[in-house]
């Protein structure tokens, strides 16, 4: 008998599911800030992750859009104006986010590692 593909495709590692979510160098990140902020426009998110290039910190909040992290709200004006915002399904993962920080603050510090921490974005 042969297996329904439609099944198997939605097999998945729930960890490996998480972690695509939030996972790569910024993510993470950018959700910490719109929960601190509660809405962001690009410019702020920009300064506030500052080593990030456009590139990323635009294919970032698509995923994070797409995956129902942050909602992107558009004003119809000129020069266009986007706002940013964590959803509920994001902000069920700050707890998350927050033990992970603690957690890498111990190892860094068993190795000595200085952490940097960024500026905190301030919503206009």
């Amino acid at each position: 008998m042969a297996k329904d593909n439609k099944i198997e495709a939605f097999k998945c590692c729930p960890i490996d599911y998480g972690f695509k979510r939030i996972g790569g160098k910024y993510k993470g990140r950018i959700l910490y800030y719109l929960y601190e902020a509660k809405v962001l426009r690009y410019g702020e998110l920009s300064r506030a992750v500052a080593d990030i290039t456009t590139k990323m910190l635009t294919q970032s909040l698509k995923e994070l859009e797409a995956d129902g992290l942050i909602n992107r709200e558009m004003f119809p004006v000129v020069p266009p104006k986007v706002e940013y915002s964590i959803t509920d399904r994001g902000r069920k993962l700050i707890p998350f986010i927050k033990e992970l920080m603690e957690w890498s603050l111990e190892q860094m510090k068993t190795e000595n590692i200085s952490p940097i921490f960024f500026s905190k974005p301030q919503s206009q």
